[in-house]
């Protein structure tokens, strides 16, 4: 099982980005996924998730609007739109896939954003 994330980066205030999650070693359109980012010090929270069928996603309260989640069954690929992006945006963002018993991570990707 893998899941790697990658399109991260330094950004400016203001710019977006895309994230990208590459699944394999799974059945990823069976699995709900979901996009939680992590700061040093600070617990891991999440930011968005997405059914197995992309028919529904849901958002953290405080970063909805700027957020968007998709995914692409056919490719195994998860997505995270970030539009104005913020300092306090740099984390590290980590997919995650759930299923039956089973839940995986990948092993992220550092977004840092300068004002």
């Amino acid at each position: 099982v893998q899941l790697v994330e990658s399109g991260g980066g330094l950004v400016q205030a203001g710019g977006s980005l895309r994230l990208s999650c590459a699944a394999s070693g799974f059945a990823f359109s069976r699995y709900d996924m979901s996009w939680y980012r992590q700061t040093p010090g600070k617990e891991r929270e999440l930011v968005a998730s997405i059914t197995s069928s992309g028919g529904d996603t849901n958002y953290a309260d405080s970063l909805k609007g700027r957020f968007t989640i998709s995914r692409d069954n056919a490719k195994n690929t998860l997505y995270l739109h970030i539009n104005l992006l913020e300092p306090d945006d740099s984390a590290v963002y980590y997919c995650n896939a759930k299923g039956g018993w089973y839940t995986y991570w990948g092993q992220g990707t550092q977004v840092s954003v300068s004002s």
